[in-house]
């Protein structure tokens, strides 16, 4: 139990500094470990296949008795662009792969439009398992699920991180500003640049966010570009 606490707060310092928030929920959802030898395995993994070793039987949340898959995530282990999502969905659920379905195949065109591939980056979720139809992830899901993104996070060590989304978003950045204003600056996770846009289901349901969005990775591949010339 002890050593899960340990291991979040450095994470936590290693993502946002010195100054952070670690609420009650938090507290407690580290200290209800029920299974402390998967806390070993999580935190000695030096790669993504160990890591992934250590929690894709994880049952530490309800979400995990009833998933079909666990959604680990998938792409370059040592991608310089990490995206992340809300939480699988029912296509992600029934295969195992991140953001499948029409939403998958959207991001893969947005990811094209800009020379990228999924091959090329790094794709996740702040969740591993579905939530029932789709709903938003509750907190303690949430607290459960952080400390393994946060370990993926360290492990792919990314230059960039592009949140897709507003659970995405204010889960990283520990903020409740709308979308559409976070989209527009640059934010910082740790000593990793961060960029915010719309979830790719977003598009689906409303086509003039794409022009938006649009905006959004071109930004991204500029800064990404300048960067890699720096």
């Amino acid at each position: 139990m002890l050593s899960r606490i340990s291991e979040f707060i450095k994470q936590q310092i290693d993502l946002y500094g010195d100054e952070f928030a670690l609420s009650s929920e938090q507290v407690k959802s580290i200290s209800d470990d029920p299974d402390p030898k998967e806390d070993v395995l999580v935190q000695e993994a030096n790669s993504l296949q160990e890591l992934y070793d250590g929690i894709h039987t994880c049952t530490e949340c309800p979400l995990g008795t009833k998933r079909t898959r666990f959604v680990f995530g998938e792409g370059n282990p040592d991608a310089d662009i990490m995206l992340i999502g809300e939480a699988p969905g029912a296509d992600e659920d029934r295969t195992g792969h991140v953001f499948a379905g029409e939403a998958g195949e959207l991001l893969n065109k947005i990811l094209a439009a800009i020379d990228l591939s999924r091959e090329e980056v790094f794709i996740g979720n702040i969740l591993k398992c579905r939530p029932p139809l789709n709903r938003d992830p509750l907190p303690e899901e949430i607290d459960t699920c952080l400390p393994y993104l946060y370990q993926q996070i360290e492990l792919i060590n990314p230059a960039f991180i592009l949140c897709l989304g507003r659970v995405a978003a204010h889960t990283l950045l520990q903020t409740n500003e709308a979308l559409s204003k976070l989209r527009l600056r640059e934010h910082n996770v740790g000593s990793r640049r961060c960029m915010v846009t719309y979830h790719p289901a977003a598009l689906l349901r409303n086509t003039e966010l794409k022009c938006p969005t649009w905006e959004d990775v071109k930004l991204l591949k500029q800064r990404y570009e300048e960067w890699k010339v720096s």
